[in-house]
């Protein structure tokens, strides 16, 4: 199942580029919005997307770069780092385009009103600012980057938050893994899973170093669960650590 890319109005003045990617049928059903890391809304967040959208759910992944240097860029390119940076204030801008994706998403018959978000790396982030401000029902961050900078935004956050890392993350060293180990047993919302032996980037084939099946196929299971129980499936938590 494919999708297309469509125009979103931004509230800020301009427009971007989404990826959209519609499930058969035109039941009501809760959407995912993917937040991608800094090479872009490339052929694996596509792939995602189409994949959820297989599985029954709206799927759409924003060009949350399109401020400065749009669309997708290849692994290796010096300009994904450019975009990128100063990364907390990119990030804060994407808060606008991650908050107008949501909207535009409102505004589909197919859509029930709940949401989650889903980061990856660079987009790691919005698993929690999403939920925290932004209007959505839950967050799933897979390898995401510079999350210590957000682990107090956790706070009053009630709703679903998965967070998954490998034990061999370049960007999630020992004291970022020790902080977040220690969420769950105060916010029984957020699960916490850490894989051994799985690298930054584990859920990218483009990424042939760090690429791991299992560990992906792990991360859509949990991912897939939370969209349940936006669906009224009633997702169970579970933590590990």
């Amino acid at each position: 199942m494919s999708g297309t890319t469509i125009k979103i109005r931004s509230s800020g003045g301009g427009e971007f580029d989404c990826y959209l990617a519609l499930p058969a049928g035109d039941q009501k059903r809760p959407a995912v919005v993917l937040a991608a890391a800094v090479h872009g809304v490339d052929k694996d967040i596509r792939d995602l997307a189409d994949e959820f959208a297989g599985h029954g759910y709206i799927a759409a992944a924003p060009d949350l770069f399109w401020r400065s240097i749009p669309g997708p860029l290849p692994g290796g390119d010096p300009r994904t780092q450019e975009r990128s940076q100063p990364r907390l204030e990119k990030i804060k801008a994407g808060e606008a385009d991650m908050a107008d994706t949501l909207a535009h998403l409102r505004m589909l018959p197919q859509f029930n009103g709940r949401a989650a978000t889903m980061g990856f790396c660079y987009g790691g982030p919005y698993a929690i600012l999403g939920p925290k401000r932004l209007g959505y029902a839950a967050g799933i961050s897979c390898h995401g980057s510079r999350m210590l900078d957000y682990i107090d935004d956790i706070q009053g956050v009630t709703a679903p938050v998965c967070i998954i890392w490998g034990d061999q993350d370049h960007a999630a060293p020992a004291e970022v893994l020790d902080a977040y180990r220690a969420v769950p047993a105060r916010a029984p919302n957020v699960e916490v899973h850490i894989i051994p032996g799985v690298l930054h980037g584990y859920m990218m084939p483009w990424n042939t170093k760090a690429f791991s099946a299992d560990t992906r196929a792990f991360s859509m299971g949990r991912a897939l669960a939370i969209l349940d129980g936006l669906s009224g499936g009633g997702d169970q938590l579970r933590r590990a650590s």
